[in-house]
C-alpha cells in the first residue's frame, strides 16, 4: 500500500483492479485545510486517462507489476513464442495482443515485458530493426522531390513508406515504435 505521500509521476498504483501510472501529480496547500495531491493518471491496459485527487490520509493500491525480459524464439504457428533467458521458460502470446509488434519480431531479439498479475500487459521491441525490402517500385531517375515517398513491403508483409531511392533487396531500418522507415542500411549489389 501506497500512501498519498508517495505519489509522485510515473509511479504505478491500482485502482479498482486495473494498473494506472501516473503521468501528472500536483501538490496543493490551501491555506486552510488539508493538502490535496491531484494526479493525472493513464490506465496501462486500455490506455484511458482520468483525474484523481488524493487526501494525505489516503492508501492507495500497489499493483502486482512485474517486468521481465524475454527473448522471441519462434511462431509455433498459432502463438508467438518468448522463452526467458536464465529459466528457459516459455511464454506464448496470441497475435492479437502483439497487434503490428508481431511484424518487428525478430528471432533472438530481447523483448521487455510488463506483466499485470502475471499476464502481459505491455511488450517493448528493440527500438530498431533491420528488414529487407521484397517489394517495390523502382524510383524514377531525377526525381529529386524531397520528402516524396513510395510504398514498400518488407519480408513479412507489412506496408512502409520509404523514399524513391530505395530498391528491391536493400536492407532498412525500421523504427519499431512507430513502425516507419528510419534509414537505408545497405544497397543491394
Amino acid at each position: 500500500m501506497f500512501s498519498a505521500s508517495d505519489l509522485k509521476k510515473g509511479l504505478k498504483i491500482e485502482i479498482d483492479g486495473s494498473p494506472w501510472v501516473i503521468t501528472e501529480f500536483d501538490f496543493c496547500k490551501p491555506g486552510k485545510g488539508t493538502a490535496l495531491y491531484r494526479c493525472r493518471l493513464k490506465n496501462m491496459i486500455t490506455g484511458a486517462g482520468m483525474e484523481k485527487t488524493y487526501r494525505p490520509t489516503d492508501k492507495i493500491d500497489e499493483p502486482d507489476i512485474e517486468e521481465r525480459e524475454l527473448y522471441y524464439s519462434y511462431n509455433d504457428g498459432h502463438n508467438y513464442v518468448f522463452s526467458d533467458p536464465v529459466t528457459y521458460e516459455e511464454m506464448a502470446l496470441a497475435p492479437e495482443v502483439l497487434g503490428d509488434k508481431a511484424f518487428f519480431l525478430i528471432e533472438e531479439s530481447l523483448c521487455n515485458f510488463i506483466l499485470f498479475n502475471g499476464e502481459p500487459i505491455d511488450i517493448t521491441l528493440p527500438t530498431f530493426i533491420e528488414k529487407e525490402i521484397v517489394e517495390t517500385e523502382p524510383g524514377v531517375r531525377g526525381d529529386t522531390a524531397t520528402n516524396v515517398t513510395k510504398p514498400a513491403k518488407i519480408d513479412n508483409g507489412y506496408e512502409i513508406q520509404v523514399p524513391l531511392f530505395i530498391n528491391e533487396g536493400d536492407i532498412v531500418k525500421i523504427d519499431t515504435r512507430t513502425g516507419t522507415y528510419a534509414e537505408r542500411v545497405s544497397k543491394k549489389n
